[in-house]
């Protein structure tokens, strides 16, 4: 199954590792110092420049989404 994320952007349901929302998981160094190495060795994608709500992490990159978590669970099922 596919999960739409925005923009032109579509992927597997089973590359999915995890969905997490920006507001609380951003809270964390950890998770910044993440998505930050991400953005350097380019594994990080924008899927568009709204304001971000959540975050994809896939196989081998990262999709920063405009979609709340909630959304996309409902969208993957």
């Amino acid at each position: 199954m596919y999960l739409y994320l925005g923009g032109d952007t579509v992927i597997k349901t089973e590359e999915i590792t995890g969905i997490f929302d920006m507001d609380t998981s951003t809270v964390n160094k950890a998770t910044r110092d993440y998505l930050s190495n991400a953005e350097k060795n380019k594994r990080l994608i924008y899927v568009n420049y709204e304001l971000p709500k959540s975050f994809v992490v896939c196989n081998d990159k990262i999709y920063v989404c405009p979609f709340n978590t909630a959304t996309l669970l409902k969208r993957s099922k």
